[in-house]
């Protein structure tokens, strides 16, 4: 699962405030030094007011799918869709001290431009300055972790095969090595 979190870090977040649901898309790291999920917000989004301290959220990963059409199986099967989900449950901590906010856009920047580093944001950086008033960063300590991996396990090893090389040409040939980690 954290694969699936470090290969595709744009998440899903959900919350409800009196029973309104928010869900905003944005990126979203796990620190593995503190087992916990880092990102931030935008102080205007208004998903923000939902996000107190001790609110509970849910995180959706969404790695690859595609369809599967019988027609790649060896054997008679109906048409299904493949997957790899990730939901993460856990609470929010808001970060407050200025520093520590640019620690985490720092680490997340660092996280993202992996492995070429081609960007690198300083802690001096004047935009990071700019900006670092109009986000709020924050932790999620999680409480839950759920896999939800759909590859045709159930099937032979044959239409198994078919199945992940359907994945893999939907995904595309730089997503083949993780498609592999998963089918095995």
């Amino acid at each position: 699962m954290i694969a699936v979190i470090k290969n595709y870090p744009l998440g899903m977040l959900i919350s409800t405030k009196d029973g309104v649901p928010y869900v905003t898309h944005i990126p979203i790291i796990y620190n593995e030094e503190k087992g916990k999920l880092v990102a931030h917000i935008d102080k205007y989004n208004p998903q923000l007011d939902s996000l107190v301290n001790g609110a509970e959220v849910t995180v959706v990963f969404k790695g690859p799918d595609t369809y599967i059409s019988p027609s790649i199986y060896t054997t008679k099967q109906l048409p299904t869709w493949n997957y790899i989900i990730v939901h993460i449950t856990g609470t929010i901590t808001l970060i407050k001290d200025q520093e520590a906010t640019e620690d985490t856009l720092i680490a997340m920047t660092e996280f993202l431009e992996s492995p070429d580093h081609k960007f690198i944001l300083d802690k001096d950086n004047p935009g990071m300055k700019r900006s670092i008033n109009y986000i709020q960063a924050f932790d999620i300590t999680i409480t839950k972790w759920d896999g939800k991996f759909k590859l045709s396990q159930d099937k032979i090893e044959q239409d198994q095969e078919n199945a992940k090389q359907e994945l893999i040409k939907k995904s595309g040939e730089d997503t083949t090595g993780f498609i592999e980690e998963m089918y095995s």
